[in-house]
């Protein structure tokens, strides 16, 4: 929401990317904190029912960085007083004081456009991430280990390596926002993103060599580098001139949750649907993204 506040439109895209760039550059460094923490000594292995240390003291580290750029932002942010703000986004003053009295059903009412057709890509992409959070680690130790044995050795080998390709992913996330600034148009940057996110799903139905995984996350981080910065680009993009960025924006939080809610209910129907098998579940997130693809052809970035 701050994004959308202190940039213009020209610098959103610039802005949300590099969003997009720290929140991975973060996500790769909680994801390898386990591994350093088991390489300087301290234990990775617990008994049944039990925390790692490893795992407690990268929780620990996790709150200390949050607690900190959380006091580092409150310092150093300062946000425009409701005068300024008003001429900076081009709206009256006196109408927005006015507008606080709407209810959010109202505001879904007018809402534009945008709102409605990003929210149907990200329906199918939350759809697709939720899948890969839940049947990745199932996937690899199917493929790689060639176990679904959850207590077995190479089960737990495998929930392993799903940090390491999920730190490779956070590298392809970080990689890829970098580039989508440079695409002529967001539709265009989104539409690539998620297609090579979708050949990043289907190709773990096909891959037996656990370093072979690191293409296939790597072309996935593609998809979630697009997904952390371009809807809400676009979207403010398409409030230019609203009085109520910071509502809808709230609002929009339910096209993240909704999805996911979604497809956890229905992943156990799909799941035994397609035989139980848990790389399939992937390529059935590949899908969804090819569908999320086809839909951002339905948006057209501006107010409507």
């Amino acid at each position: 929401m701050m994004v959308g506040d202190m940039v213009n439109e020209k610098q959103k895209t610039q802005a949300y990317s590099i969003q997009s760039f720290l929140c991975n550059a973060g996500s790769l460094f909680g994801y390898l904190f386990p591994i350093f923490f088991t390489w300087i000594g301290i234990a990775n292995t617990a008994p049944k029912g039990v925390i790692p240390d490893s795992v407690i003291w990268s929780f620990y580290c996790g709150a200390a960085i949050l607690i900190l750029c959380v006091l580092y932002t409150f310092m150093k942010v300062k946000e425009m007083p409701p005068k300024e703000y008003a001429e900076f986004h081009g709206f009256d003053l006196q109408k927005q004081q006015e507008g606080k009295k709407e209810g959010f059903i109202k505001l879904l009412a007018h809402a534009p456009k945008a709102f409605w057709t990003v929210g149907l890509v990200q329906f199918f992409c939350w759809a697709a991430f939720l899948f890969m959070w839940t049947y990745t680690n199932g996937a690899i130790a199917k493929n790689v280990w060639g176990t679904t044995d959850v207590v077995s050795e190479g089960y737990q080998a495998a929930g392993n390596w799903v940090g390491v390709v999920f730190a490779i992913q956070a590298v392809g996330s970080l990689c890829w926002a970098l580039f989508i600034p440079k695409f002529k148009t967001n539709r265009a940057a989104y539409i690539t993103s998620l297609v090579i996110g979708a050949i990043g799903f289907i190709s773990v139905f096909f891959v037996h060599d656990k370093y072979l995984l690191f293409v296939s996350y790597f072309l996935i981080g593609f998809a979630w580098a697009a997904m952390l910065a371009l809807p809400f680009s676009i979207l403010t993009n398409a409030l230019k001139g609203s009085s109520h960025m910071g509502e809808y924006l709230g609002l929009f939080n339910c096209t993240i949750c909704l999805p996911q809610i979604v497809a956890a209910a229905l992943g156990g129907l799909v799941l035994k649907a397609i035989g139980g098998s848990q790389a399939g579940m992937l390529v059935i997130a590949g899908a969804l993204l090819l569908c999320g693809a086809v839909s951002v052809l339905a948006i057209k970035e501006k107010n409507q």
